[in-house]
């Protein structure tokens, strides 16, 4: 055993259809596949942390506990490539100010804008105007 800390290697996101969801965030991210072994499917790795998608025969039932946050110059502007590549946005969350998308199979995710933003007491952001 070392004292020597953990880094995160790999971002494992359960999927019905993973061939599915890694075109989306391959299509979103601009990461192509780069493999599929068994019930994974892996985008290229970038900055150090892959992301992958292992098939699971059980769908998403509830809110996800972690979440990506993506950034983009203009998160409003983004809404429209999601939709197109088969995310949708999920009004729900709309009152905290923040741009909470859902890709193919339900899985939160915000898109934040690329600089500094200002949250309230509340954690509510008002970038969105």
């Amino acid at each position: 055993m070392t004292d020597a800390p953990l880094h995160i290697h790999t971002l494992v996101v359960d999927a019905t259809d993973p061939e599915r969801l890694a075109a989306f965030w391959s299509g979103l991210l601009g990461r192509p596949v780069v493999g599929r072994v068994g019930p994974y499917v892996w985008l290229r790795r970038e900055k150090g942390v892959g992301l992958g998608f292992q098939r699971t025969d059980e769908p998403k039932s509830v809110k996800n506990r972690m979440h990506f946050d993506i950034t983009s110059p203009d998160p409003p502007a983004e809404q429209q490539r999601v939709e197109a590549l088969g995310g949708r946005r999920l009004d729900e969350y709309a009152g905290g100010g923040f741009l909470v998308m859902a890709d193919p199979e339900g899985n939160e995710f915000c898109i934040i804008p690329e600089g500094p933003f200002e949250l309230d007491d509340e954690g509510r952001a008002d970038y969105l105007g």
